[in-house]
């Protein structure tokens, strides 16, 4: 029987092997993040191998924290097959209960694909990346490759522009440091190419991506925020080429006016958000934490990057 201990008392354990080429060794808590990590994917089935592979944690270690997360119930085990478990689904709908930027826009996200039949996101800034906190859409929006508590990269989702358009002055200095990988032919891979297209955003108020993150799908959002930055954005995706961008340049008033609709049921009509307010967004998405939060917030956030939520 494998050895069973509490979360408390593996967090406790907070030392390890040393690590590779002289950096710090990794905590425990931080493997099982990154044991927890591997399962950010489509399959919801993993192996022993496959953990090992996706984590880079040891086999022996990952064989061992894979048998106490069982143990947790945070995972479940299928044979020699590993995946996510019944405390991970109450903890994720506890934290999804209290998320109240996704509990005021979901009637709102609801209607906007109802009006448009087009799939809708809600998104919020996470670091150089945007977090998918929703994803409103039907059968037919299944080929668009995106899910709830997904990550991509801002500078190439037309929700990640319209919240480094509209964000803290630095963010996109920080994003094009980066590196700005292509993900496409179109992806805006120059930083004069970025810098220029995130203040058309600021221009129009809305931001596009014409097939910058994904090969034939195209994107409209608008940011969510008052007279202060943007605290999440929301999108319209749909698959197509020019007619598909026409499209979205016909629905772009929608998604504007949808973002303004929840952020009035956020903070009520008319009601103007002091400096230091406006710097602190409802969503629970940490912002550069240090080292030792840091693995923390990465098992936390898997929660939410649940097929379940």
């Amino acid at each position: 029987m494998p050895e069973q201990i509490t979360l408390a008392e593996m967090m406790a354990r907070a030392t390890s092997e040393p690590a590779a080429g002289g950096h710090a060794p990794l905590s425990l808590l931080e493997k099982a993040a990154k044991v927890l990590g591997a399962f950010d994917g489509a399959e919801p089935r993993l192996s022993l191998t496959e953990v090992v592979r996706r984590s880079g944690i040891p086999r022996s270690s990952a064989h061992r924290i894979l048998d106490q997360l069982v143990g947790l119930r945070w995972l479940d085990r299928e044979g020699r097959d590993y995946r996510m478990g019944m405390r991970m689904l109450e903890l994720g709908a506890l934290a999804s209960h209290h998320n109240r930027l996704r509990r005021a826009a979901l009637p709102l996200l609801h209607a906007l694909h109802e009006q448009t039949g087009h799939l809708v996101h809600l998104a919020v800034p996470d670091g150089t990346e945007v977090v998918y906190l929703e994803r409103i859409g039907g059968l037919d929006d299944r080929s668009v490759p995106s899910r709830v508590g997904g990550r991509m990269p801002a500078y190439c989702t037309g929700a990640g522009k319209a919240v480094l358009a509209f964000g803290e002055p630095d963010a996109a200095e920080r994003v094009i440091a980066a590196g700005l990988r292509p993900r496409t032919p179109s992806t805006l891979i120059r930083p004069v190419s970025l810098r220029s297209e995130l203040a058309a955003v600021r221009d129009r108020g809305i931001a596009f991506d014409h097939e910058e993150s994904f090969r034939g799908v195209v994107c409209v959002a608008a940011p969510l925020r008052g007279a202060g930055r943007a605290i999440a954005a929301i999108s319209l995706s749909c698959k197509g080429g020019g007619t598909a961008r026409r499209e979205l340049e016909r629905l772009a008033p929608a998604v504007l006016s949808c973002s303004r609709a929840v952020w009035r049921e956020l903070y009520g009509p008319g009601r103007a958000r002091t400096r230091h307010a406006a710097a602190t967004p409802p969503a629970p998405v940490a912002q550069q934490p240090r080292i030792s939060e840091q693995a923390m917030d990465n098992m936390m956030g898997w929660l939410g990057r649940s097929e379940w939520m």
